[in-house]
């Protein structure tokens, strides 16, 4: 009962009530002054409906003063709430007018809240002394450099910045603040600092690279050497059956090295893309006959249900959209029954501008604990582990990496036992291509 006489204390105070008290005291006052001049009924009369402005006064003012209180204890509970984030954040409404600006985000910016609160941000605020990387902050586009790591549309969107002279990378979270009917009333963006992390990355990947580029020259020499070899008629079956196996094992380190370095460059943001125009059945088809030999060694077969009508054709990198082929094709190889089948299979992703390419086998299957891992780096199975020792678990990684990078997606679906289908997805406008190379 205090609590709520404390509540109506509080709202009857607030400035909405002004007027109704205003409007009592004149209603009272002049009341007062007729009554001893008319008679009693029409006293009573008016006395009656003055009562009702009154209370019709009182309670328009009580449900503004309260739904404005209500109103207030959410805007101070989001300050709270926005005070208590320990990364630099940033609020403004959709004139982009800076509402709030917490003492991280001076610390990063080097910018004091009194002089960024109140601001209309505006692209033309690069030009000013010390608001550089606030601006390019606030407008990404910008930015030296960004990386989009949320698709168009998605909430809250994610991107990366980065920056030079002095060195500093972003991770950037946006998102909106919308009324009751959706709309936007203000925008959030929250900077987190990722330079430390960023530099331990680098010099981890430059390890990687600089490791893999000393192992890769001597493998190659190795690899040239033994296929030398293995083209000499005159060596014993026992001779050849050890060279052979040589020859072998190099070329799979070979394509471990390339997965290092490949995976280096996708993680440093450097895909080393080149797009054109292609006939996305024409260019399957051309994969198919390159893994066919290795197929009918392993006793597999391969079925291509080429696309009856005419597809609309797909912006590819060839080289790269190469390697997500053939790594799914060698997988359903690798991964097969004896004597199994693989089945790739083009259409129109449904209700989708995209095509849509499938691989399906009839080999091992995944276990359900592990789908949602599998294209995680490193990643195999237990199955796949027992059933080839052999792999580095960077194939489909690097593989769904290259499908986001065109603007597609990666899906999969298996059955232990039943066999696996992997399909990708290729938008057939341009337009639905991101700007940069996401890298998830």
């Amino acid at each position: 009962m205090n609590t709520i006489n404390s509540r109506f204390k509080t709202i009857i105070a607030r400035p909405e009530f002004w007027i109704a008290w205003v409007l009592l005291a004149v209603a009272l006052g002049a009341f007062l002054t007729e009554v001893a001049y008319l008679p009693l009924f029409i006293n009573l009369i008016e006395a009656g409906a003055l009562l009702v402005v009154v209370i019709l006064a009182f309670a328009i003012a009580y449900g503004a003063a309260k739904a404005n209180t209500v109103v207030e204890g959410g805007r101070d509970g989001l300050d709270s709430l926005a005070t208590a984030i320990a990364d630099p954040l940033i609020m403004y409404d959709v004139d982009f007018k800076v509402t709030f600006f917490n003492a991280a985000a001076e610390q990063l910016f080097h910018l004091n809240a009194a002089t960024v609160i109140g601001h209309v941000l505006s692209p033309s605020d690069l030009t000013k002394p010390g608001w550089e990387r606030l601006i390019q902050t606030v407008f990404p586009s910008l930015a030296p450099r960004v990386i989009a790591i949320s698709r168009e549309g998605e909430r809250p969107q994610v991107s990366d910045l980065s920056f030079s002279d002095p060195d500093l990378e972003l991770r950037v979270i946006s998102s909106p603040i919308l009324d009751h009917e959706g709309r936007p009333t203000a925008f959030i963006k929250i900077a987190q600092d990722q330079t430390a992390q960023a530099a331990a990355l680098r010099s981890k990947t430059e390890f990687v690279t600089i490791a893999s580029h000393q192992f890769r020259g001597p493998m190659t020499d190795i690899s040239w050497a033994l296929q030398t070899l293995a083209s000499d008629t005159g060596m014993s079956d026992t001779s050849k059956l050890i060279v052979s196996n040589a020859l072998a094992a190099s070329q799979g380190l070979i394509r471990r090295i390339e997965d290092l370095l490949n995976v280096a460059k996708m993680e440093e943001g450097r895909g080393d893309y080149s797009f054109e125009d292609a006939d996305v059945a024409e260019f399957v088809g051309k994969v198919i006959l390159e893994v066919l030999p290795a197929a009918r060694k392993a006793g597999i077969k391969i079925y291509f249900d080429r696309p009856t009508e005419s597809l609309p054709h797909v912006m590819i990198d060839p080289r790269q959209m190469s390697i997500v082929l053939i790594n799914l094709l060698e997988n359903a190889i690798r991964y097969n029954i004896e004597n199994g089948e693989v089945f790739v299979r083009i259409d129109r992703a449904p209700e989708k501008p995209f095509v849509r390419v499938s691989v399906r086998d009839t080999g091992i299957g995944i276990p359900r604990e592990a789908m949602d891992k599998l294209f995680k780096k490193f990643f195999r199975a237990d199955n796949a582990l027992q059933f080839q020792t052999e792999g580095s678990g960077l194939g489909l990684y690097i593989a769904k990496n290259i499908v986001n990078a065109h603007g597609g997606d990666m899906t999969v679906e298996s059955e232990l036992g039943r066999g696996t289908v992997i399909s990708f997805t290729l938008p057939t406008d341009p337009a639905l291509m991101p700007k940069n190379l996401p890298i998830r």
